[in-house]
């Protein structure tokens, strides 16, 4: 390793010249990396609801859909809507009076309370299918089409009109998230280190890895809007430290070695061996979400552990090249840092270590308590902003027909009209059922299938199933709509056991067992992985212990605020939080730790060797964690994507009660447990 790393800084322009060539194949591969903003099609794919959307499109060439209501138009107008929609690519059907009857059921011979499905005052309704899921970007030219096609008397619902939203949404801030969390995250590090430029050599070799990180993405085929928008601040914020800590042991490998470059090489050598263990941790927290079963999280989780990886080969090999190139400019820049004396921090620590266990003991009840009871949502469209056209869409459907949500019926093609028409009336009478609408409800009674074309009924029945819509007053992910769920599937599966519910709610139900499952399997394996990891870097059996409970304590005491504020989450929120503030957490614990370890060891007794630990470690905890801070809040405070905003907000409000943990709960605890540590770690027996 010494070699490799004397290697490294006397060809150091060779290695930045490498480093910087592979930016290239990284734009290219990030710029070909597709993205999903449908949250639903990372269900495990063995969810009954998840199969009869295959089935749909198999069966019927129907993926997505939407409905339009329309206001103000004559039916004639609204007609030629229809038809001009239809010419859209990747619209397969429409559905509305003119595509059902054909003219050949004049409009007064249909009964009214069928009428009044499609017509409410002024405002008529017409279902869309696409030939392609909710969020392919197929469909969201169709959706965009539509709406330049229909104009401004059309409004277009439902999933995949959100979706097409939510992406134009994201890629207008996405540059913009990046350049919040630079921005700020370079203020901070001007303040709080000695050097101006610094800063931004930091950032910008960051950067390169990020761009590598993100261009290899190219490999994954696609990855969720959630990981694009946040994995280059996250990447930023989990890896800064690795810069801190390899600055700083420059610093003081310059003030033993008379030869800069050995100085360098020394440092990269400690260094590396150093934040291995620390890494390694972070990266096993990000691959513990891989085993999520909505796979979200393994989405987020391999682009992560990559950025963990890339950043540290970021940091061992590009950033000592381009400090030991720009050293002098970097010397021309000193001035001394505005972050005060934080030696306090160590004496305080030591003094009141008593006080300051008592504080983590009275933590404890509350901070658990809150973080088990938090409420999530699961309804994305209910907290992106009012004034989208898809969200003004669906408060005109619900406003106008009293419909919340659609649920789809496949229902076998052989099936009797008489059963079918028994089975409508039933779940007619479930709670917040609006309407149930096939081929049989549509015609009525007196009016058999045989005399609409055939063009049209194969709109709604195939050669296995037919196709219906039960319209509903509820709101996705509510625990109405999740009990009206359980109630149709009971009806459907008493007149047909093979048929399906499905749709975005009936989906957004799955997605909750899902979640609630995969929240006890992530933390209980990225506890148990860190745990070992811990147990052999620090050859201790009590310090993975108190390291594990200290910083679980900081993730219950930050996911716990929500709940004692009266908010709510998104429902990815604490998995997704917990996962990244442990791993985050966990770097700033050993660099403790291993001080502490290392003053005890030296013959310092247990006080002394705790007061010298923080005093060393304080400064770069406190610049890497107000770092990552300022990264991310930033980010929350402008984005209006809730998702990410309450994401980012939490990851910042984390750092910081992390740092605090870290700085003064964690020292104290070892203070309390020392001999016990002691007598438990293996190469600390010789410690008096």
């Amino acid at each position: 390793m010494k070699r490799f790393t004397k290697w490294l800084i006397r060809h150091r322009v060779l290695v930045i010249i490498l480093c910087l060539a592979l930016m290239i194949p990284s734009v290219l591969g990030m710029a070909a990396t597709k993205t999903k903003y449908d949250l639903l099609y990372y269900l495990p794919q063995d969810l009954e609801t998840v199969q009869g959307q295959e089935i749909l499109l198999k069966d019927f060439g129907k993926g997505a859909f939407s409905l339009l209501v329309t206001e103000g138009m004559p039916v004639r107008e609204q007609e030629d809507m229809e038809n001009a929609v239809r010419e859209i690519p990747h619209v397969d059907s429409v559905i509305g009076y003119a595509s059902l009857t054909k003219g050949t059921i004049p409009l007064d011979f249909i009964p009214a309370e069928i009428r009044e499905k499609f017509s409410r005052g002024d405002c008529m309704l017409t279902a869309v299918f696409f030939d392609d899921g909710s969020s392919s970007e197929e469909t969201m030219e169709a959706i965009q089409q539509i709406r330049n096609t229909a104009g401004e008397k059309c409004f277009v619902s439902g999933l995949s009109a959100v979706v097409t939203d939510t992406k134009q949404l994201v890629e207008d801030q996405e540059g913009i998230y990046v350049a919040i969390a630079v921005a700020l995250c370079a203020v901070v590090l001007m303040i709080t280190m000695d050097s101006f430029l610094l800063p931004l050599i930091f950032l910008a070799c960051i950067g390169v890895s990020v761009l590598w990180n993100m261009g290899s993405n190219f490999f994954l085929g696609e990855i969720s809007y959630i990981t694009k928008a946040v994995a280059a601040v996250l990447q930023l914020g989990v890896t800064l430290d690795y810069s801190i800590f390899l600055w700083h042991s420059y610093k003081e490998q310059k003030e033993k070695l008379a030869d800069k470059d050995e100085a360098m090489a020394e440092a990269v050598h400690m260094t590396f061996t150093s934040i291995l263990g620390s890494s390694l941790t972070t990266i096993a927290g990000f691959i513990s979400i891989c085993f999520m079963s909505f796979t979200l999280g393994k989405d987020l989780g391999i682009v992560m552990s990559k950025g963990v990886i890339l950043g540290l080969l970021g940091t061992v090999l590009l950033l000592p090249c381009v400090i030991r190139l720009l050293d002098s400019a970097i010397e021309k820049t000193t001035h001394k840092p505005l972050l005060p004396d934080v030696g306090g921090i160590g004496r305080f620590v030591a003094k009141h270590y008593k006080a300051l266990c008592v504080v983590l003991l009275v933590m404890i009840v509350p901070a658990f308590y809150g973080y088990a009871n938090n409420r999530v949502y699961y309804d994305m469209s209910k907290v992106m902003p009012q004034d989208l056209p898809s969200i003004i869409a669906n408060h005109k459907l619900e406003d106008t027909f009293d419909m919340a949500t659609t649920h789809l019926l496949l229902v076998d093609a052989d099936v009797s009209q008489k059963d079918v028409r028994d089975m409508t009336e039933e779940m007619k009478r479930v709670d917040g059922v609006k309407d149930v609408i096939g081929i049989d409800s549509l015609l009525g009674a007196g009016i058999p299938e045989s005399i609409v074309p055939e063009e049209v009924l194969s709109l709604v029945k195939g050669d296995r199933y037919q196709l219906m819509l039960v319209n509903s007053a509820y709101v996705t992910s509510s625990d109405e709509v999740n009990a009206q769920i359980d109630s149709l599937n009971a009806v459907l599966k008493k007149y047909d056991k093979g048929g399906m519910l499905i749709g975005e709610a009936p989906c957004t139900k799955d997605l909750i067992a899902c979640t609630d499952h995969d929240f006890t399997v992530v933390s209980l394996i990225s506890i148990i992985a860190i745990f070992v990891i811990i147990l052999l870097v620090q050859k201790s059996f009590s310090l993975p212990v108190l390291l594990v409970a200290v910083i679980e304590l900081a993730i219950a005491a930050n996911l716990c605020i929500p709940y004692y504020l009266g908010t709510e989450l998104p429902f990815v929120g604490p998995i997704l939080i917990s996962t990244i503030q442990l791993g985050a957490t966990v770097d700033y614990a050993i660099l403790m730790t291993t001080r502490y370890k290392q003053n005890r060891l030296s013959g310092m007794d247990r006080k002394e060797a705790v007061e010298k630990a923080v005093a060393s470690a304080a400064q770069s905890i406190l610049v890497s964690g107000l770092g990552f801070f300022a990264a991310t809040y930033g980010v929350g405070l402008y984005s209006n994507v809730d998702i990410i905003s309450s994401m980012c907000r939490l990851i910042a409000r984390g750092a910081l009660l992390s740092v605090a943990v870290v700085l003064f709960l964690l020292p104290a605890m070892l203070l309390l447990l020392d001999k016990f540590i002691v007598h438990t770690t293996l190469d600390m027996k010789t410690a008096r």
